[in-house]
């Protein structure tokens, strides 16, 4: 799925140290499918660190074109600590979208649930999250706690989960670029 916004997580307005271009270029994270992109900008503009940016199409002001998906370990240093602030705003502006996953979430194969490949949901929190989410679907992060005992903070395994999808780290996609959400 495409993001019509990205936040800009770092900006080289010379280009990026190494590249034979010297074209102004941000990274930045979807608003929306949390897809990192490098972008070219547009001449004499220039963009901050965690502004919101239009990419979609039509008329855009700053960007000038989408040059490529990135993996986040592709992005600086700068960017990939900007990148957890970012998180977790985004996180919270999408809570709706992304309690969806422990609502629909289903298994992988025979003997692999998806939720599992979030770090801290075992066989037992797998259980009780099943177990809850037929009582009634899950409204916040809040009710996921309240009602799964002891599940450590979502909103963390959430936002490292998507770390490593970022990094195709292995080959499910839960967030990232997920449609369903």
């Amino acid at each position: 799925m495409k993001d019509e916004y990205i936040i800009v997580l770092d900006y080289f307005p010379t280009g990026k140290p190494g590249s034979v271009l010297k074209i102004p270029i941000a990274h930045g994270i979807g608003d929306r499918y949390f897809n990192l992109l490098e972008v070219s900008l547009k001449p004499n503009v220039k963009v901050d660190v965690n502004e919101r940016i239009y990419i979609g199409s039509g008329f855009r002001d700053k960007v000038q074109r989408i040059i490529r998906k990135i993996k986040y370990s592709e992005l600086s240093s700068i960017a990939q600590s900007v990148l957890d602030e970012v998180l977790d705003n985004l996180i919270k502006q999408n809570e709706k979208r992304l309690i969806k996953i422990f609502n629909i979430a289903g298994p992988l194969t025979p003997k692999m649930h998806a939720l599992e490949l979030f770090r801290g949901i075992g066989k037992k929190h797998l259980e009780d999250i099943l177990k809850e989410r037929k009582v009634r679907p899950f409204e916040s992060f809040e009710d996921l706690k309240n009602r799964v005992k002891f599940l450590m903070n979502p909103e963390k395994m959430i936002k490292e989960r998507i770390k490593e999808e970022l990094d195709d780290k292995d080959e499910y996609k839960l967030i990232v670029g997920n449609a369903m959400l």
